[in-house]
């Protein structure tokens, strides 16, 4: 009896001991956990921006306030005080949303101004070409959108005619910095321009220079989002199926004018076999014969022939 009661004596104990493990592991779960809320649930003070702003827009205390932010997702590069976001005349190099935190990747430097030359990465150049409705796309081309440049221009050699042309791409998936001097990617609505600003390394740079010296360059845009490049060959006059086709010269001579002639082929083609004579055809008399379904005509000879 005594060594049945040290039996349950001993698992009580037991299961005790088991009971406070689980309690103390729940509790210290709980109190990590609270822990851990109360850390994501910190919060700091950032500068935001309180109106929209466009490239150029100066910081001052009229557009920017503190705004609280959970302090464990504190963007890169965000100012903690009014003061140090406006120090030194501190100016917008990319559009800012309201409530958008303002970083310092996003603004000039202390002094600094809005200039092209400070948004261009290191190995970038900025060119500038002419363009117009037809050749800009009829102004859908915005400053943020990509697009391909075509050149057109005289195929060389001592025998070409005015119309002897061809096109051929020069740089592709090039992205616009800006339309005439309008550089904010917020501004998507349509507008006709007359010089496009992209950005290119420097051999891309002389490509455009030397082209527009050339011939005619026009814009193509595409998708942001396609990033393929490269397989494009020139198209030539007979890749727009009208090859071959010409017009010969009208007759100036006294008299009526001519009419217009009609376009014939430039180059001859292989003549076709002329067609075999067909024997004259016979105008006597004749007989139908019908055995079945096959009915079949029998010349019939006057008398004396």
């Amino acid at each position: 009896m005594r060594g049945r009661n040290l039996a349950v004596l001993g698992i009580a104990v037991f299961l005790g001991l088991i009971a406070v493990f689980l309690a103390n592991s729940y509790f210290s779960g709980i109190e990590a956990r609270q822990e851990r809320l109360a850390q994501d649930e910190a919060m700091t003070r950032i500068v935001v921006a309180t109106q929209d702003m466009g490239f150029g827009t100066a910081l001052a205390p009229t557009n920017m306030r503190l705004a609280a932010w959970p302090a464990a997702s504190v963007p890169i590069g965000a100012f903690t005080s009014i003061e140090d976001a406006t120090r030194g005349g501190r100016v917008a190099l990319r559009p800012l949303a309201v409530g958008e935190p303002i970083l310092s990747s996003k603004v000039s430097g202390e002094g600094g101004r809005a200039t092209l030359s400070a948004v261009l990465p290191e190995d970038q150049r900025a060119v500038s070409i002419p363009v117009n409705e037809i050749t800009g796309v009829a102004g859908f081309v915005r400053a943020g959108d990509v697009v391909d440049v075509m050149l057109t221009r005289q195929i060389p050699g001592d025998g070409a005619q005015g119309d002897d042309q061809f096109t051929s791409t020069v740089l592709e998936n090039v992205l616009v910095l800006a339309i005439d001097q309008v550089a904010s990617e917020s501004e998507t609505a349509p507008a006709v321009g007359k010089t496009a600003t992209l950005q290119t390394d420097l051999y891309g740079a002389q490509k455009l220079t030397l082209a527009n010296q050339l011939g005619n360059l026009s814009l193509a845009l595409r998708n942001v989002e396609n990033q393929t490049v490269g397989g494009t060959s020139p198209v030539l006059p007979s890749d727009l199926g009208s090859a071959g086709l010409y017009i010969p010269a009208r007759n100036t001579g006294g008299g009526s004018p001519a009419p217009a002639p009609a376009p014939r082929m430039a180059q001859a083609t292989t003549p076709a076999a002329a067609p075999a004579p067909s024997a004259p055809r016979y105008r006597g008399p004749t007989m139908q014969i019908v055995r079945g379904t096959d009915n079949e005509t029998y010349e019939v000879n006057r008398y004396g022939r």
